[in-house]
């Protein structure tokens, strides 16, 4: 095992050491973490953009929007400024009353910088001119949040309104033009009454773009590509760089790898792994080896994966969808759902051998570079090697079988009835991801059956009969993010497949991973951005206004559906145990009934549908009952941190996830389906 800053010999092998790792970055082109490469065209700092990228000076001249616009062979080009937290801000950097510029122009370039290290956008605000020669004599600068949006006339109101952006800041700037033919600053307000762009996507603010011309011929990839998204300012984990072995752990098979690697692949892995590791000393890898000192299995993590991992952790799918296609390489991640409701990465690996040995010597592996932590769930395909090996090594974790990977597992099993029938594909979906009740699952794989003439498939019957570890209508009382929804709209694994056949190179396939994986870190710093710069349009609704403020774009869309859902709940007082009052609920003209318990000493409230256990979103069967009782804000214990605004400002000890206790009072057996109370941790 390699371990972060160690070099490491393997089966008496020695790995590539450096005596001189200054000289070796030099000639690697790298100038390591004190990294004070700026872009040629705009000047952006390395920190300030998610990587450099290949200009037409060469590699790493160009910022990503740069390197973007001259890669597409496009005129009109984004250029930022730069907003790294680098610099502190400087006396003379914050605007004072009485300070003087030559022009306006000079007044608004102060403001703007003043503006992009602060972490808010500027607009050009209030004019007044003099009549005769159209001389500015003052001009208010303002935050681009400065008032409020004009609201549309009656009958004319859009379908889906955009989010608001602007919600009566009174940051400003104020100039006027002085006898002496300059502009003094008279009035300045510096507080904002809203939080500050996060330090790593300032660059996407408004005011911090300006257009320009920029001409191209040719292009490449991200040069930067192989490098890890770097952080501008971003809270960071400290780790210690010490990894404890447990007394168990296995670096070598005791037998013959199961699968043999292409010519060249394991000098790619290591010069990738040592590679990466050089640019970031927290870049975690391991090796297994096999009976005969052959590379069998490869882990490895980056830093940003580590970290993630500590925020959003709880609920973990291991993708083993390659075994799919056998001409792949045995390609295998660690997959999560951030707060926006996207893919994360946790972990990458190459698994030459499937055994249970080898699934074991994964999973120590992971728990290692995770420093012991271990998600609360994980999803897999069904695997005899994986769930013993998660048996014995992840006792305590939840495990479920994952149903994005049954989908992706009958299209090669049923391949037959995918080619001959244009409707099989929506009706087995419409069947395996929207059957949350056990009545509606068993009535709809009947029709299934009968439709496609499937009773003596194999296959399909054994998946019926073990329903139970992978239906949405079982197992609802294990809390899994609603990774399942977000897996379906994954394209990470997709894009990545297509490089892991004999046809592609390992060094091709690492490319072309880094870039998918810095695509989709980049999805989430621009959701960061949209969600800390705008605010849903929402109806009056003290409770929507409450979770719009909490939750995310993403995560509150997911609540306003249940609150719509409320909107056609019908209730009624079904009995009453001590302190806890039960209701019995019905939605529109649906018969299902639910019932919801609520105890009126702390205000724990649960359902029998098991929606906040299992996606950690209360149901609208739940808001309907807060909503009789004149309950008319959700508790703050039912907001989990990690579908907050906030899930990444703060390290907790663990990541949050519904548990489940019974409330006080005297409560008899629940006759439907087991409702208790929930309680949320954080």
């Amino acid at each position: 095992m390699h371990m972060p800053g160690e070099s490491a010999a393997i089966g008496g092998s020695l790995l590539l050491q450096f005596e001189d790792d200054n000289e070796q970055l030099e000639a690697g082109g790298d100038e390591g973490p004190e990294d004070l490469r700026r872009c040629i065209h705009c000047g952006v700092g390395a920190r300030s953009t998610p990587h450099m990228r290949r200009g037409p000076e060469g590699p790493r001249t160009l910022c990503n929007a740069c390197g973007l616009a001259w890669r597409k062979k496009t005129l009109k080009k984004v250029t930022y400024l730069d907003a790294s937290g680098e610099d502190a801000f400087g006396a003379d950097m914050v605007p004072k009353l009485g300070m003087e510029f030559e022009n306006e122009n000079k007044a608004y370039e102060f403001y703007n910088n003043y503006a992009g290290m602060a972490g808010f956008s500027v607009r050009k605000g209030w004019l007044d001119k003099r009549v005769s020669d159209k001389t500015t004599r003052s001009r208010t600068l303002v935050c681009s949040r400065e008032g409020f949006r004009q609201e549309r006339k009656a009958g004319n109101e859009a379908k889906r309104p955009r989010p608001e952006t602007r919600i009566g800041c009174l940051a400003r700037m104020k100039i006027k033009l002085m006898p002496s033919g300059r502009y003094r600053i008279t009035k300045f307000i510096a507080e904002h009454n809203h939080q500050p762009a996060p330090p790593s996507s300032k660059h996407l603010l408004r005011s911090q773009r300006v257009t320009s011309e920029f001409q191209s011929t040719d292009a490449d990839l991200s040069d930067d590509a192989v490098a890890a998204l770097r952080s501008s300012g971003e809270p960071t984990i400290t780790r210690p760089d010490v990894y404890i072995l447990p007394s168990d752990y296995n670096a070598c098979l005791r037998s013959k790898r199961m699968k043999s690697m292409q010519s060249g692949d394991a000098e790619a892995l290591l010069k990738y792994l040592q590679s990466m590791q050089l640019q970031n000393t927290a870049f975690f890898y391991a090796i297994q080896l096999d009976e005969d000192d052959k590379l069998t299995n490869i882990f490895w993590a980056d830093s940003k994966s580590l970290e993630d991992f500590n925020y959003f952790g709880d609920v973990v799918c291991l993708d083993t969808t390659y075994k799919f296609n056998g001409h792949c390489r045995p390609f295998v991640l660690f997959l999560g759902v951030n707060h926006h409701k996207q893919i994360t990465l946790f972990g990458a690996a190459f698994l030459y051998d499937e055994t249970v040995e080898s699934f074991k010597w994964l999973l120590n592996t992971f728990g290692i570079a995770m420093h012991g932590k271990l998600p609360k769930t994980i999803l897999t395909d069904e695997s005899v090697a994986i769930s013993s090996a998660l048996a014995t090594v992840w006792p305590e974790t939840m495990h479920r079988l994952c149903v994005w990977q049954i989908y992706h597992s009958s299209m090669k099993h049923l391949s037959h009835v995918f080619q001959s029938s244009k409707t099989f594909a929506k009706d087995f979906s419409r069947c395996i991801y929207s059957s949350e009740d056990e009545d509606q699952l068993v009535l709809g794989w009947r029709s299934l059956l009968e439709k496609y003439d499937l009773r003596s498939n194999e296959w399909i019957s054994k998946l019926f009969e073990c329903r139970e570890n992978w239906a949405l209508a079982y197992g609802r009382q294990t809390f899994c993010a609603d990774i399942k929804s977000t897996l379906q709209n994954e394209s990470l694994s997709s894009e990545l497949k297509k490089y892991l056949t004999p046809q592609h190179d390992l060094p091709s396939f690492f490319k072309n991973y880094e870039k998918v994986v810095s695509e989709c870190r980049y999805a989430e710093l621009q959701a960061d951005f949209h969600a800390s710069q705008s605010f849903p349009r929402i109806p009056p609704s003290k409770m929507l206004r409450q979770a719009a403020s909490m939750y995310t774009p993403a995560v509150f869309e997911m609540f306003r559906k249940e609150f719509d859902v409320f909107m056609d709940c019908m209730l009624y007082n079904s009995g009453e145990y001590g302190r806890v009052t039960e209701y019995r609920i019905t939605v529109g003209d649906n018969a299902k009934e639910y019932y919801v318990r609520l105890d009126s000493t702390d205000f724990s409230v649960a359902c029998s549908c098991k929606k906040f256990e299992f996606t950690g979103i209360h149901c609208g069967h739940v808001i309907k009952v807060l909503d009789v009782r004149n309950i008319k804000e959700l508790p703050f214990r039912y907001y989990l941190k990690r579908w907050k605004r906030d899930a990444k400002l703060a390290i907790d000890a663990e990541p949050k996830s519904p548990t489940v206790s019974l409330a006080s009072g005297q409560v008899p057996p629940d006759p439907h389906q087991g409702c208790q109370l929930g309680q949320a941790t954080g």
